[in-house]
This record gives structure tokens, C-alpha cells and sequence, in this order.
């Protein structure tokens, strides 16, 4: 309540504005988060949510054609597990998981430990251009995958490749980059090349969270660049490595355009050879859209396994 004085002199009480009513501020501080987020949600659901629910949907459902080209109708069942069963009585879609796996077993380490090395080498003290350095290994994440995999196929193929011709020339063998027994561990250099960068960098982000002051203890106590990044540096960027092998397992298994260019150059690659080619040539040259839509549903299952058993030996070990 405030005073004002009219023209007589007289006092006269002023009143305030009136404020809402609590219960309409309450429902407007409640309401605003949910219309920021919204429209994330929404596209959330359209373009993750529902495809997920509508694949699981399809690898349950069977679609029969009558006639030769289904002119005389096209009826859809229930197919309980039928399209599962026939996907994993496909050979060469099993086949292309087990070679998914060793692919993994050997691909991810490397290419983690090559990260690990590059973050903790550029994060030094004695590190000299760290900007430019890390600008430079995060460089071929920034390029096309398609791309990349046409640039190192021009390596890969004899006649073209001056990698191959300097090999001659020094130690007089001709190396194939391309064959049935090399072409896998060719696809895991482009993979390594393409990713190292990108997992240094969530590395170097961990890095830098580390307090100075654990720094500066270690150097008191005499430890040396070694002693530091094994005590200290290795232990506290754990987090940041099993995020990185995390995505490094689940990107092995969605391993599809670098196969399917280096097929046009490799005979020692199929239609079938990584599981989502297998699932896409079944989709779009079989057209057999609900056993694709059970291969990706075992892709996935796959995957969220073995992420899973991850966390699990990497949490039991951290105790």
C-alpha cells in the first residue's frame, strides 16, 4: 500500500496492481518446460519411437500375394516367430555377425588406444599447436563417409594405388588390399581413420574436467608425465572411454557404406557381408520387407547385448 497526495494535500491510499492468483503461476511454471520441449518430442517420436515400433510390428507380420504379381489380393497374418526363424537359417546373415564380432574384437581396441594416445599426447604439458593438432586428427570425421570410402579405395586398387607400387618397388611384393582374407582389416583402417579423431575429442573433453590441483599434487610428489597419465589420467577419463567403446560397438554392427562401395572394387565382399547390407538386400532385392524387418530387430538385440554385457564387466571391474 503507498500514498499519494491530491490536489487539496489530502493523502489518499494508492492500491497496487493486482498479482496473479498462485495457482495460475504454478500451472505456467509447469506448463513451460513441457512447450520447449515439445516440438523434440514430438520429432523424438516420429522419427525414432514409431519407425522402432513399426519394424518390430513388421518382423511379426507375413504378407501373402495371390497371383502372379499379387493381382488377385494381398492378405496380411500374424506370423509369430516364422520371419526370425528364417533369418537365422540364413547362413550368410549369421556369418555376417560372427564377422561383425571378430571385426569388433579387433577394430574397436585399436582404435580406441589410438585415441586414448592422440588425447593424452595433445593434453600434455609439453604439447606444442594442440589446437591446430586436434583440428587436424578430428578432420576426417568431418568427412562424407561415402567419400572417405572412395578415397581409400583409389589405395586399395592395384594400377591405382601408390601404396601398392611403392611396395613393389621397395620389397618387391605386390600387397592385396582387397582380397577374401585382407578386405576386412581395409574397411577397419577407414572405420579407425574416420573415427579416431572424433572419440580423441570426447577424450580431450574428459582431460579437461580433471582439476589443475591433482596436477599440481602429482608434481609435487615427484611423479613424472608417465606416472601422471597412469595414476591420474587414465582413471579419471574412464567414463569418456566406455562411452567411446559403447558407440564403437554399436557402430560396428550398423557397418554399411563402406562395404557396400568397396563391393564394386572387392569380389571378396557380397550383398550380404556386414549384417545391415544383409538386412538392405534382403528389404530392397528380395523385397522381402518383414525378414529385413527381423534381421534389423536381431541387429539391434545384438547390439544392445553386448553393449550391455560391456557395462556390466566394466562396472563390476570398477568396483
Amino acid at each position: 500500500m503507498t500514498t499519494q497526495t491530491t490536489p487539496t494535500g489530502a493523502p489518499t491510499a494508492a492500491r497496487r496492481p493486482a498479482s496473479p492468483p498462485a495457482k495460475k503461476r504454478s500451472t505456467a511454471v509447469g506448463r513451460a518446460p513441457w512447450i520447449l520441449v515439445g516440438p523434440f518430442l514430438l520429432l523424438f517420436l516420429l522419427t525414432f519411437v514409431l519407425p522402432i515400433i513399426v519394424a518390430i510390428g513388421q518382423s511379426f507380420t507375413t504378407v501373402t500375394r495371390a497371383g502372379l504379381f499379387g493381382e488377385q489380393g494381398v492378405t496380411t497374418g500374424f506370423a509369430w516367430f516364422e520371419n526370425y526363424r528364417i533369418a537365422l537359417e540364413d547362413g550368410n546373415f549369421v556369418a555376417s555377425i560372427w564377422r561383425m564380432l571378430l571385426f569388433g574384437v579387433v577394430q574397436v581396441p585399436v582404435m580406441i588406444v589410438a585415441a586414448t594416445v592422440l588425447a593424452l599426447l595433445l593434453e600434455s604439458a609439453s604439447a606444442r599447436w594442440p589446437g591446430f593438432f586436434r583440428a587436424t586428427y578430428f578432420m576426417p570425421y568431418g568427412i562424407p563417409g561415402v567419400i572417405a570410402t572412395i578415397l581409400w579405395s583409389f589405395l586399395y586398387v592395384p594400377g591405382l594405388s601408390p601404396i601398392i607400387d611403392l611396395t613393389e618397388t621397395l620389397f618387391g611384393f605386390t600387397p592385396d588390399f582387397l582380397g577374401a582374407g585382407t578386405v576386412l582389416w581395409s574397411i577397419a583402417n577407414i572405420v579407425t581413420w574416420t573415427y579416431a579423431g572424433y572419440n580423441m575429442l570426447i577424450i580431450v573433453a574428459q582431460l579437461k574436467a580433471i582439476p589443475p590441483e591433482m596436477y599440481e599434487a602429482a608434481r609435487v610428489d615427484g611423479a613424472g608425465p608417465w606416472r601422471t597419465a597412469w595414476s591420474i589420467q587414465l582413471p579419471l577419463i574412464r567414463p569418456a572411454l566406455v562411452l567411446t567403446t559403447v558407440f564403437s560397438i554399436i557402430g560396428t554392427l550398423q557397418l554399411f557404406a563402406e562395404p557396400q562401395l568397396l563391393m564394386t572394387v572387392s569380389p571378396a565382399i557380397d550383398s550380404q557381408y556386414t549384417p545391415n547390407l544383409s538386412a538392405y538386400t534382403t528389404a530392397f532385392a528380395y523385397n522381402d520387407y518383414n525378414v529385413a524387418a527381423a534381421q534389423s530387430v536381431l541387429i539391434a538385440l545384438v547390439a544392445f547385448a553386448l553393449s550391455f554385457l560391456f557395462l556390466r564387466l566394466t562396472n563390476r571391474s570398477s568396483r
